[in-house]
């Protein structure tokens, strides 16, 4: 169960335990050394049960036989790891609210929902619980928690990280992430990255996809991951028949229920897609999207509404998932009682330059925020 806001913790965790790095006399050189963690829910550890963010599943299945390579590679680092967090059921959600476990308390803005599907390791990291957590995303499930509450999430280039004795969602589009604070993205950038060219683009340039196209690109995506999904865990839902939440129930039975279409061209769609923005961003180029389409939704929002910022957030969510590049989710500061943030999104294989350029970029990016704001404030007391 996940512990309340009243033990300090704001719901973020489904059980604390402790795993330590093992013990070396060069300990302190290493690159994580005094750096605490949590773990999303669907990271196996061995010994423990996975709970993929559901009750019936936890309660169906043995606990993990194997450590996932993620985890041990951050014990090896030096970190600390306190636990597990709470996610959305079955990774299916980019709200963040569990009938089972509770919601985890937004510390940004606690009146509305902290992002899923990983939810809990977001507000672990915010809440200052933890100096970075580790998390899953298919279709936006950290870069959307790590929007909502004012923090750095990446979303690395798919197939970089290991997702071995991970719960799959949609292997096509898994990847497995880190949220991070504003205090330690210098941690996670290595200090020898050269500095290459580089330019930032937007949605204002006739090259890049229209608002058509990306409805385009998010259908295709959610075709391809519905059918992953259906092929990884139909079978489980229609043998256990879980209780599930509202929003991921429909949401399951649809995908459980759906048929594939064609997915022949699908697949073409997708190569055709990653190689028009490789020519639009080329290697040294930079992207400069909206993480998310708006502020984050209030919590119990009506669900005609929350389905359809979900359908706007799922077309930008898109472009680094359809295409596999790697994207960083970075945040602006807190405007009107909400966080505001901006993407950066840079080809395959990119990582380590995308993060070199928003280490250079930070700075900048919040002074110019700050100014901007300062001048619309102006303008609207006129």
């Amino acid at each position: 169960m996940a512990m309340g806001l009243e033990d300090g913790e704001y719901g973020a965790f489904m059980e604390k335990f402790k795993m330590l790095p093992s013990q070396s006399q060069h300990q302190q050189q290493l690159p994580l050394h005094g750096l605490t963690f949590a773990i999303k829910d669907i990271f196996d550890i061995g010994g423990r049960v996975t709970g993929f963010g559901n009750p019936d599943w936890a309660r169906t299945h043995a606990p993990a036989g194997a450590t996932s390579p993620v985890v041990l590679a951050a014990l090896a680092a030096g970190a600390i790891s306190i636990g597990k967090t709470v996610m959305d059921e079955m990774a299916y959600s980019i709200n963040g609210e569990n009938a089972h476990y509770g919601t985890p308390t937004n510390p940004c803005a606690p009146d509305r929902v902290p992002g899923g599907s990983s939810s809990g390791s977001a507000v672990a990291v915010a809440a200052k619980l933890v100096d970075f957590a580790l998390g899953t995303d298919t279709g936006g499930s950290v870069r959307v928690p790590a929007a909502y509450c004012g923090i750095f999430g990446l979303r690395p280039s798919h197939g970089l990280v290991s997702t071995e004795n991970v719960i799959p969602m949609s292997q096509m589009f898994d990847t497995v992430d880190d949220a991070v604070d504003n205090r330690n993205l210098g941690e996670f950038v290595s200090a020898n990255v050269p500095t290459v060219g580089k330019f930032i683009s937007d949605f204002s340039r006739s090259e890049a996809p229209s608002v058509p196209a990306l409805s385009v690109i998010s259908y295709v995506m959610r075709c391809l991951q519905r059918s992953e999904f259906k092929a990884n865990h139909g079978e489980w839902v229609k043998t256990v028949k879980p209780n599930l939440g509202p929003g991921i129930r429909e949401r399951v039975h649809e995908a459980i229920a759906s048929e594939d279409g064609p997915m022949e061209d699908f697949h073409v769609l997708k190569t055709e897609f990653k190689s028009a923005l490789s020519a639009l961003i080329k290697d040294d180029g930079i992207l400069a999207i909206p993480t998310v389409p708006g502020s984050p939704p209030k919590l119990r929002m009506e669900a005609v509404a929350l389905e359809n910022f979900r359908a706007r957030a799922f077309s930008l969510l898109s472009i680094a998932g359809l295409s596999g590049f790697c994207q960083l989710s970075i945040p602006l500061g807190v405007r009107h009682g909400v966080p505001v943030s901006v993407s950066l999104v840079a080809c395959h294989g990119a990582d380590r330059f995308l993060l070199s350029v928003a280490q250079e970029l930070y700075g900048t990016l919040k002074q110019e925020t700050k100014k901007a704001w300062s001048w619309s404030s102006s303008d609207s007391s006129l």
